[in-house]
């Protein structure tokens, strides 16, 4: 074994077990003992990344199974769980966050598909799990397999040898994790009245679930949620300054214009209805949304994680154990899935079965193309967002916008969190990359500009940040649109030991929105500047 971690040293020595701990870590060292489980873990591990869990921190990644042996290894170090990447490595041991997009894709040997079904009541996650199952087959998928989560939900795997090894000449062991999104999203558009069919005689009524029911996007059928557009005007300046943003809820901070300070008057604002699947909204799209009508998201009820499938996500192992209910992620038959009880999971009678099946190669690549030619109808009914001058970019609801245009970027106009980051960094300096590269790009400075802007912040991180990965962040960001930085309100801010707020950060939610403010205060400014001189002109 490669890189043995050991438990996390933040845990507090003195910290009183819980009840489910202590219950965990008695039951663990028996049940991993059995050589049944210990080959189930080890077999499966083969070729993926794996990561022990010490109840409730995990251990240094990247980490794999040598021998058997090793899982006991670790189990005497005090792990409760195993978990391991979809995806299949060369070598997972190379595996590191310096790593470019090319270097971890050249790495990459394969993926499995794994589908999360994860629903508060079990007996749902089965009928999700059936619904799934069939879809699958019907796109002619018959080899899967599924287990228990340990929890309240299923994994449901599609091996790698199902898949070609290349559609239209593009690998597919390089598209993930977009290929398997595609494939989830499709599998929910293709299950969706299968699963309605399971459901329709049960008692429990779902449109009674908080936030499981509204108006549905026609498109995508997927429930839109309720957001407004609000209009705000300065009632003092002469022209007035108008702001318009969109927010989630009518409530909002009280908001002060840039250049007299006085509070802003809302002049209207408008409820509408937005699709973030489809990025459809009944402002543009009236006839896409029917208000009249209230569906219910099916599995937004029962659950289908889409986010599973990210770039070295880990997943529990079969036969892993669940720290908050203390059962077995036990494999089950696929036919059988109906007759489940969570007695099946209890870790001391669980028995072992295969969870990859032996699968036809190639035997999903018909629901491959089907997946790729549904994401591509999606994606060319998107429609596309330019904001107005005077719109906040950041209420866009995670549409694309066209970049800010300021006439002079300057960095006093930045807020205190960039400016902060711009001193230079010890730790994080790869999560600040990531936010000075939205923020940069966002306020539409060119690729070379952004590239002088970095390097120069780079001179000042103790240690250097590798050029090398600087480059392969610039050569993505400048192919793909441009997304804000994280608002102030998110904790990276604070896990960076950069957070600072001044008066005019307090009153904007964004990076991006600060320096629009700040501009437009300059510009406005400027402009009474020019009045002033021209009126004393006159006079003389």
């Amino acid at each position: 074994m490669e890189n043995s971690p050991q438990p996390p040293s933040s845990t507090p020595p003195l910290k009183t077990p819980s009840i489910k701990e202590n219950r965990v870590r008695k039951i663990a060292p028996l049940y991993y003992s059995r050589k049944d489980i210990i080959t189930a873990l080890h077999k499966f591990s083969e070729n993926r990344e794996i990561s022990p869990r010490y109840f409730e921190g995990f251990g240094k990644r990247p980490d794999i199974f040598q021998y058997p042996s090793d899982v006991s290894m670790l189990v005497k170090k005090g792990a409760t769980s195993f978990h391991c990447s979809e995806e299949i490595w060369q070598d997972p041991t190379e595996l590191s966050t310096d790593l470019s997009q090319e270097q971890i894709d050249n790495l990459r040997t394969g993926w499995d598909l794994i589908i999360d079904i994860d629903c508060p009541w079990i007996d749902y996650s089965k009928k999700a799990a059936i619904a799934i199952i069939k879809a699958l087959e019907y796109r002619g998928v018959n080899n899967v397999g599924i287990k228990f989560s340990g929890s309240k939900g299923f994994h449901i795997i599609v091996p790698w040898n199902a898949f070609p090894k290349e559609v239209n000449g593009i690998e597919t062991k390089k598209m993930f994790p977009s290929w398997p999104r595609a494939i989830v999203n499709y599998l929910k558009d293709l299950s969706r009245p299968i699963l309605a069919h399971l459901i329709k005689d049960e008692k429990n009524d779902f449109t009674k679930q908080k936030d499981y029911t509204g108006v549905k996007c026609e498109t995508c059928n997927n429930l839109s949620s309720e957001n407004f557009e609000i209009n705000l005007r300065c009632p003092s300046c002469n022209p007035p300054y108008i702001e318009t943003f969109r927010t989630h809820t009518k409530e909002y901070k009280e908001k002060k214009c840039p250049t007299c300070n006085n509070k802003l008057i809302e002049k209207d604002s408008k409820k509408f209805y937005y699709c973030s699947h489809c990025e459809f909204n009944s402002l543009e799209n009236p006839d896409n949304f029917n208000e009249e009508i209230i569906s219910m998201d099916i599995f937004k009820i029962l659950g289908l994680d889409v986010l599973l499938v990210s770039s070295r996500h880990l997943f529990r192992m079969p036969y892993s154990l669940h720290e908050k209910t203390g059962l077995a992620s036990v494999v089950i038959d696929k036919n059988k899935i109906e007759d489940f009880e969570l007695k099946h999971a209890d870790p001391l009678n669980a028995k072992t079965l295969l969870f990859t099946p032996e699968s036809i190669h190639g035997e999903a690549e018909n629901l491959l193309i089907q997946a790729i030619d549904f994401d591509k109808t999606q994606e060319r009914e998107k429609p596309k967002l330019k904001f107005k001058s005077n719109q906040n970019p950041y209420q866009n609801n995670g549409k694309e916008f066209e970049p800010i245009k300021i006439t002079e970027i300057k960095e006093e106009n930045f807020p205190p969190v960039i400016q902060k980051i711009l001193v230079g960094m010890q730790d994080g300096r790869k999560r600040a990359l990531f936010i000075l590269m939205n923020f940069f790009k966002s306020l539409g400075m060119t690729m070379e500009d952004i590239e002088k802007k970095l390097n120069e912040w780079n001179k000042k991180n103790k240690p250097l940040l590798k050029q090398g990965y600087i480059n392969s962040q610039l050569v993505w960001h400048s192919k793909n649109k441009p997304v804000l930085p994280p608002n102030f309100d998110n904790p990276i801010y604070k896990e960076l030991g950069i957070y600072e707020m001044d008066h005019l950060s307090s009153k904007v939610k964004n990076p991006v929105n600060y320096v629009v403010r700040k501009a437009y205060g300059d510009e406005q400014r400027k402009k009474e500047a020019e009045r002033k001189a021209k009126r004393k002109k006159k006079k003389k």
